[in-house]
């Protein structure tokens, strides 16, 4: 498979690279500047240096390739529009180059579903909106940038990312998963590799957690 990464030198991106890499897959890493990607060498990956918030500048890079992955995200607890910005750009990029498959990354903070237990309901999630709110409104409407875009889009929802090891994680088709606090961000790009291959994944959120 050939596979366009965006916000490739994240903590998640990076372990999408790499992962696809060592499954086989050809690669173009988009990123903004090339030393966050410092120490990945391989014949199958392609590094593309622009703004992924310019359609004009990333469609050659999405152009002929079989899935799109974006794992933009915040930097910062202040005001953002990166996930929502760069969602937009990739799907004006995509609609040019005809390519279909999109997987973006959201999270799960900003949904209370029926996948949340009570105590999450009426607590935990108050509060995360109020502390995350910034970025929440940015994921809330990447989420809906992402299901009017027309693509065979699936959106993954994490809850907190961690930077553990792998171990056996549980998913949920259009909730959150009950009790799925955590996730390690080399277990989300597993997921999210898997996504990109499952066509039962397209039009759905995926949710995720231990």
């Amino acid at each position: 498979m050939q596979i366009t990464v965006c916000g490739a030198t994240g903590g998640t991106g990076r372990h999408v690279v790499r992962q696809a890499l060592d499954a086989g897959h050809r690669v173009t890493a988009i990123v903004r500047n090339p030393d966050g990607l410092r120490g990945e060498s391989h014949p199958n990956l392609d590094v593309l240096t622009a703004d992924v918030m310019d359609p004009d500048a990333i469609t050659d890079a999405v152009a002929g390739r079989d899935a799109v992955v974006s794992a933009l995200g915040p930097r910062s607890r202040g005001e953002t529009s990166v996930c929502s910005d760069g969602a937009r750009a990739i799907i004006t990029a995509m609609r040019a180059a005809g390519t279909r498959r999109l997987v973006v990354v959201t999270a799960s903070g900003h949904v209370i579903d029926d996948g949340d237990g009570p105590f999450t309901r009426v607590v935990v999630k108050p509060l995360l909106r109020r502390y995350l709110r910034h970025s929440f409104a940015d994921f809330a409407r990447t989420d809906r940038i992402v299901q009017a875009s027309g693509l065979d889009w699936t959106i993954m929802r994490p809850p907190r990312l961690t930077d553990g090891g792998s171990r056996a994680y549980r998913t949920a088709v259009d909730r959150n998963v009950r009790g799925g606090v955590t996730i390690s961000r080399a277990d989300l790009a597993h997921a999210i590799l898997t996504a990109l291959s499952d066509p039962a994944t397209i039009g759905h959120t995926i949710g995720l957690g231990y």
